[in-house]
């Protein structure tokens, strides 16, 4: 089978409507002087505030959501529902590192809204990862395998596989560090392993890295077996940054 890859920038808080809307245009360009190719899908997840100016602009570049709320309305002051989001986005970014240890967002939590993206439609993309002190200690494993378990629970075959992966250790986010490109193979195949107990199909699911990943690092992360892509964040506020780790998703796919 062929291998696809998806290649996703969080663009967390930054970047005002006009600037969103600027950056993909440039990036647009740049993409419009590569060969379309089904193999590679291009993704952002800009602000709320930006999704629905971002809209069209690029029939090349995908949008997804920082977040959602897994009710469709209530007394939820600052939330984002489901309804909202409407015909945005493709994507829906669920449980990143952030609104865990900042947010303080529970497994539970986490489950409810991959459930509820599903319901809606969108793609979840589902952030697991360790921190330092748990990969010290030995138990990267078994934080991933108790991540994944709690936050797929009570989906079926079906709706397991469309749920896109991303493996960020906490220790690689915005720190400056990534995961070598072995240690980051090791765990996604250990991960591809969990989820072929659950729907026997290891193949079809994307699991994507994500940690400090940038130009000078996305090729031989890329490269790897069971890596299918990369959450990008920080170079992912920098058109030729972006284009670079797009390029080398490109090279890979028509290598």
């Amino acid at each position: 089978m062929e291998k696809e890859y998806i290649i996703a920038g969080n663009w967390k808080m930054f970047k005002t409507v006009e600037e969103s809307v600027d950056f993909l245009k440039a990036l647009n360009e740049k993409i419009n002087t590569l060969p379309q190719d089904d193999a590679v899908e291009i993704l952002v997840f800009p602000p709320f505030t930006s999704l629905y100016a971002v809209k069209g602009i690029s029939s090349r570049i995908k949008t997804g959501a920082q977040n959602l709320h897994f009710e469709e309305n209530g007394a939820f002051t600052g939330e984002i529902s489901p309804l909202m989001l409407g015909n945005l986005v493709d994507y829906v970014l669920i449980g990143h590192s952030e609104r865990r240890e900042i947010f303080k967002e529970k497994d539970e939590d986490i489950n409810k809204k991959v459930k509820t993206a599903l319901k809606h439609g969108f793609t979840p993309v589902l952030c697991i990862g360790e921190s330092l002190e748990e990969r010290e200690a030995g138990k990267t494993f078994s934080k991933v395998e108790d991540q994944l378990g709690k936050d797929l629970e009570g989906l079926n075959l079906v709706e397991i596989e469309k749920v896109v992966i991303a493996y960020e250790p906490i220790w690689a986010i915005g720190t400056g560090k990534n995961a070598t490109p072995e240690q980051a193979q090791e765990v996604h195949e250990f991960i591809r392993e969990i989820l072929q107990k659950k729907i026997g199909s290891p193949e079809t699911t994307r699991i994507l890295y994500g940690g400090s990943v940038k130009p000078a690092n996305s090729y031989d992360l890329l490269r790897q077996k069971d890596i299918n892509g990369v959450l990008v964040g920080g170079a992912s506020l920098k058109v030729d940054d972006f284009f670079g780790i797009i390029q080398d998703s490109y090279k890979l796919a028509n290598g």
